[in-house]
């Protein structure tokens, strides 16, 4: 029995630059950043030492109908606004409930509803904490959105692997796909947790960029004086389907996925592995998966966080797949321009990576000021037009815990 080939037939996203996938797309290609100054007074009440982050270009709520939108944390809303577009995109595939899945991930989860049912306990008393404060605050809550509002019954999965979830999502719904458990899924991630606890936990691990002064200039991947990531939101949704499924009803493809590979660091519940071991192994087996060498590799959506520490234990595990090779392969590092979703990035970056091998055309790294001499990667400010052959390219994304994921796609 052959193993069916899985294919990419729908695409939607909510980002901080963009309210849509292709509004996103655009404003990426065209250099935008979706960082800005907070206007929060919880920034100033509580003295920040970060006052900025990549919020939402739309709010997910002022999207959705009024009483959906209350029902959900702002994590499911992301989620539900992104599978509908992405769910409308493909068509909307007439599908059996039961062969259609959803396989959506978060890092964090429902942080507002947990934080803001804590604040009305102390201020007001149990009998003022909401009947649904528990649907809406556990993790699990924007995959059982986006299920009950396309009817999926095959399965409703959740990854939280922090900021590798939604790739590992990805990765589950090819796996499935390919295992016949489903004829359609619907995959990504979400995260909304641009909160005062979060950005002083962040800001107190030293993982944030604190250029307070220029937040649109902040997220600055390989760049030599990178001071770490910057915060965003957002959603974004892929439906999967089997090629046979998806030819039958004559659907539009943008790419296949052809491979995926998941490790572990096991070295630091933080801290990257130095030499990238864990994120290197998790190159090969996507590539080995998707029957190619590192020499038919085109393209590369890096994880590329902005960190001192990271952004270099990204380049050592490309290296060592890619030797000099990797030096003339155009490599993208979109966190610049939409700041890093966490659970929610690798969806999004999939998403980019589709785009730029259907477009033939590598998304520009915006805010490099002088590039790390350690990382001669090929990165420029504008898009990079890729070769006018067949297209392989990979999506990396690597998560505190030491989770990597990593996924290959195909031109079609």
């Amino acid at each position: 029995m052959s193993t069916p080939r899985i294919v990419v037939t729908g695409i939607g996203a909510s980002t901080p630059i963009g309210g849509t996938a292709p509004e996103t797309w655009s404003a990426l290609l065209n250099g935008a950043s979706g960082a800005r100054t907070l206007e929060h007074e919880w920034v100033e009440q509580y003295g920040l030492p970060v006052t900025f982050a990549a919020e939402a270009a739309v709010r997910p709520d002022t999207v959705l109908e009024r009483p959906v939108a209350n029902r959900l944390d702002p994590s499911a809303q992301f989620a539900l606004v992104a599978a509908k577009e992405a769910w409308a995109d493909a068509g909307a595939p007439d599908v059996d409930p039961e062969r259609l899945g959803v396989d959506f991930a978060t890092g964090i989860g429902g942080l507002q509803t947990t934080l803001s049912g804590w604040d009305t306990l102390k201020e007001k008393g149990p009998r003022r904490v909401m009947p649904m404060s528990v649907p809406m605050l556990m993790p699990n809550a924007p995959a059982a959105a986006v299920s009950m509002h396309l009817n999926g019954r095959a399965y409703a999965r959740t990854v939280a692997s922090a900021c590798a979830s939604s790739t590992e999502s990805l990765i589950n719904a090819f796996d499935s796909l390919r295992l016949g458990r489903a004829d359609v899924v619907i995959a990504g991630g979400s995260e909304a947790v641009i909160h005062g606890l979060t950005i002083a936990a962040f800001a107190a691990m030293q993982a944030l960029s604190k250029r307070n002064d220029s937040p649109e200039t902040a997220s600055r991947p390989y760049s030599i004086d990178r001071d770490g990531f910057v915060m965003g939101e957002g959603g974004a949704a892929l439906v999967l389907e089997t090629e046979e499924h998806a030819r039958a009803r004559g659907a539009k493809i943008y790419a296949e996925v052809v491979g995926g590979g998941v490790t572990a660091d096991s070295y630091h519940i933080t801290a990257p592995e130095p030499e990238g071991l864990g994120a290197s192994r998790a190159v090969r087996l996507a590539l080995k998966e998707a029957g190619a060498t590192p020499d038919e590799v085109t393209h590369i959506n890096a994880h590329a966080t902005s960190t001192p520490t990271g952004d270099i234990a990204e380049y050592k595990a490309l290296l060592s797949v890619f030797g000099d090779r990797l030096h003339e392969i155009p490599v993208s590092a979109t966190k610049a321009s939409t700041g890093h979703l966490l659970g929610g990035t690798g969806a999004l970056e999939a998403i980019f990576t589709i785009l730029a091998i259907q477009e033939r055309q590598a998304p520009p790294t915006i805010n490099l000021t002088t590039q790390d001499p350690e990382i001669p990667l090929s990165i420029s400010g504008s898009a990079l037009p890729l070769s006018s052959g067949p297209q392989l390219a990979i999506s990396n994304s690597f998560g505190f815990g030491g989770h990597n994921a990593v996924v290959a796609f195909r031109s079609v």
